[in-house]
């Protein structure tokens, strides 16, 4: 509950951040850099409540502004990374063979590097000139289609008109969305992604894709041999109603744990390259970055750094706290 009280309490502070921050968090105050908490404007107006960085911006409402930041990405990422993982490993668990041998090369190959030193190499200026994250991403953005095309097929094939319908509605949606996100092609001009902010999550799904992918095949593994999978074979299920409908739902404990404890590890991520300068923009609220320009004084001045150091360990924690209690509950079933 300690955890679930955290992650809402970050979560609410990102939908309502343009209410709670104070000020423009790239506005700059004269007179106030490096104030320490609780120093009053000049003009008499208002308060910096946990004092100004070294370019007089106030830090209270850059950490407001900044989990808005994090909690965009990190869910939706880590949600992409899921599709990814579990629409390869299903099948790769399932069906075994030399389709398993090589998605699993695939994806030790991949986690053969360290993660952070992957998702490094993946934002810096000289890997984004040759275009890879754009190539990256025209491909992973395209698993959530497939993966939902083959769930509304796979369950309603033998009713052809809601089954088309579903689908229709899938390919409709989702490829409107991938133009807009993946190319920055949108007719309607509604959906689109900073180049930028793409290539930091394009970097995030590439990097956790892996991972899950070797998570959902180690537990269709184990599931594929129960009763009630045979049973659904006896039936004539096809192999995808199976794995979809029987399988993945009674994988949903580890899955869910995991999905909380990634979004942590994705929040931790997210700050690296701001720390380093790279990814988001140099005057973006994220945390990363934050603590990046308070770090330079940190000996002289801590607030600017420490308010969202402390707020990103605060999240994280949160994160794994309630990972922790969904684990107990899982275990319980």
């Amino acid at each position: 509950m300690v955890g679930f009280a955290l992650v809402l309490f970050w979560f609410f502070t990102a939908i309502f951040a343009d209410t709670i921050a104070m000020y423009d968090p790239l506005a700059i105050a004269s007179g106030m850099k490096n104030k320490v908490p609780g120093t009053p404007l000049p003009d008499g107006t208002g308060y910096y409540l946990l004092g100004g960085d070294g370019l007089s911006r106030d830090v209270f409402s850059r950490m407001v502004m900044g989990a808005r930041e994090v909690l965009i990405i990190a869910p939706a990422a880590t949600l992409f990374a899921f599709m990814v993982g579990i629409t390869l490993g299903l099948p790769a668990g399932f069906f075994g063979g030399r389709l398993d041998i090589a998605l699993s090369f695939l994806a030790n190959l991949v986690l053969a590097f360290p993660v952070i030193l992957l998702f490094y190499l993946l934002v810096t200026p000289e890997i984004v000139k040759t275009g890879i994250p754009k190539y990256l991403a025209a491909v992973l953005f395209l698993f959530p289609i497939i993966f939902l095309v083959i769930l509304f097929n796979s369950r309603f094939f033998v009713q052809p008109p809601k089954r088309n319908i579903y689908i229709g509605i899938t390919l409709i949606v989702g490829l409107w969305i991938y133009l807009g996100l993946a190319w920055n092609a949108d007719p309607l001009g509604i959906v689109s992604m900073q180049p930028n902010v793409l290539i930091v999550f394009v970097s995030v799904v590439f990097v956790n894709s892996p991972t899950v992918f070797r998570i959902v095949r180690g537990i269709v593994l184990d599931i594929k041999t129960r009763d009630y999978v045979a049973a659904a074979q006896t039936r004539g299920e096809g192999p995808w109603y199976i794995m979809l409908w029987e399988i993945l739902p009674n994988a949903r404990g580890p899955l869910i744990v995991d999905f909380c404890l990634r979004i942590g590890y994705t929040t931790i991520l997210l700050g690296t390259p701001g720390f380093f300068g790279l990814g988001v923009s140099p005057d973006s609220p994220d945390w990363g970055s934050t603590i990046n320009h308070g770090r330079k004084l940190l000996s002289i001045y801590p607030h600017p750094a420490l308010v969202p150091a402390i707020a990103l360990m605060s999240l994280v924690l949160g994160l794994n706290l309630l990972a922790d209690g969904l684990r107990e509950e899982s275990l319980r079933d």
